[in-house]
């Protein structure tokens, strides 16, 4: 076996070797000279993202997973639809405050992305500068304009027609789908933990109550929508100098679906204070007041277009989200972390604990959370219901 000063030189190695690879896969966009910089960008648990920078033109460069997206040309077909209608209505229609929609960059050749030699597509994003991201909301105002931002994105969808996009995830958001994954999973894995204990015990309570929303949608009861899938509240940047919401990105999971998917998400992410990686799991709680301020930025846009019987599930959504996002890490530990990007070996079951937690609390003030949607529904429907 080498020396630790061996390992740590081989390490060093492989680091250089893959900048520099990327690099060379950035210059398919545009010439990156000795002042140029890619370091990797964010947190996601999905695709490979790096901010190109140190150019006249900074970008957001992402290779997509393969896994996860199968069919990674409809998603960019997808995302092109999504920018062209978004910055039509924005011309058309200006909102009371700036919003920024990222382009695509094409690369030096022309083309909307870059396939490497081993079939990976890679491609490039407007870098929206002057905007910060948060990992946990911890003020009333921040809570309203993540709200705002969510809001805001579904009315510039609005008038697009669901049917217009490919569902690049079939399955996405189908929480009975993801139960029976589990079942297949569970009953040939082993994990007499106690943590996983606590797991088992939530999903065997509760694995009756996920079809809620799926049942209405199939029976026409809530409509289909535009989504954006993934809005957590670290995919919504904020102006750096005034504190306003001005951009949802990470794109890839735009798709039909139901606005209480997103709100659900949206809720779920938010109104956890300690947020999704916390160790401290069994300190996790749903803020109220968070959620409050959430909905009410929500609704300044979204009362617009948002039909009154869809308030009726918006309590429900953010439990079913923060419990499906529990069993989903909670089964890709089991299947030995497939899925999901992670540091540790346990890391999807703190994930998992996490979101079990926050369900249960949701559980706990779910006559609290109706009667909050109950009052904003009241301010904001009409008595027509138009």
């Amino acid at each position: 076996m080498g020396s630790s000063a061996e390992s740590n030189t081989e390490s060093n190695d492989v680091t250089t070797a893959i900048r520099l690879a990327i690099r060379q896969i950035a210059q398919q966009f545009a010439d990156i000279d000795a002042e140029g910089t890619v370091r990797p960008l964010g947190q996601g648990n999905i695709n490979d993202t790096y901010l190109v920078s140190g150019i006249p033109q900074p970008f957001v460069l992402q290779r997509l997973n393969h896994q996860v997206f199968p069919e990674p040309h409809r998603l960019m077909d997808n995302l092109h639809q999504l920018i062209h209608h978004a910055r039509q209505r924005l011309s058309e229609r200006p909102g009371e405050r700036p919003w920024q929609v990222p382009a695509i960059v094409p690369t030096r050749g022309g083309q909307p992305y870059w396939t490497d030699p081993q079939g990976h597509l890679w491609r490039a994003l407007e870098f929206i500068d002057g905007a910060t991201t948060l990992n946990t909301v911890q003020t009333a105002t921040q809570a309203q304009e993540v709200g705002y931002g969510l809001g805001y994105f579904h009315l510039l969808l609005s008038d697009l027609s669901p049917a217009s996009l490919t569902d690049t995830l079939p399955g996405f958001h189908i929480t009975p789908g993801y139960l029976e994954t589990y079942g297949t999973v569970a009953a040939t894995a082993s994990c007499p933990s106690p943590e996983a204990a606590y797991c088992y015990g939530q999903i065997a309570a509760h694995g009756h109550r996920l079809d809620l929303l799926e049942t209405l949608k199939q029976r026409g009861q809530l409509p289909l929508r535009p989504i954006h899938g993934d809005p957590k509240v670290n995919n919504i940047l904020f102006d750096r100098a005034s504190g306003q919401a001005i951009s949802l990105i990470d794109l890839d999971t735009v798709k039909p679906g139901l606005v209480h998917y997103d709100i659900g998400d949206c809720l779920r992410s938010s109104c956890n204070r300690l947020g999704e990686e916390t160790e401290q799991w069994q300190q996790v709680y749903f803020d109220l007041d968070i959620c409050s301020a959430v909905l009410q930025g929500y609704l300044a846009s979204a009362q617009n277009f948002l039909e009154p019987v869809e308030y009726d599930y918006l309590g429900d959504a953010a439990w079913l989200i923060a419990f499906e996002l529990g069993l989903r890490f909670f089964t890709d530990y089991l299947a030995g972390n497939q899925y999901f990007k992670v540091r540790h070996p346990t890391h999807n079951l703190r994930r998992a604990l996490v979101q079990f937690k926050l369900a249960e609390s949701i559980d706990r003030q779910a006559e609290d959370i109706q009667a909050l949607v109950s009052r904003l529904k009241q301010a904001h429907v009409s008595p027509s219901g138009v």
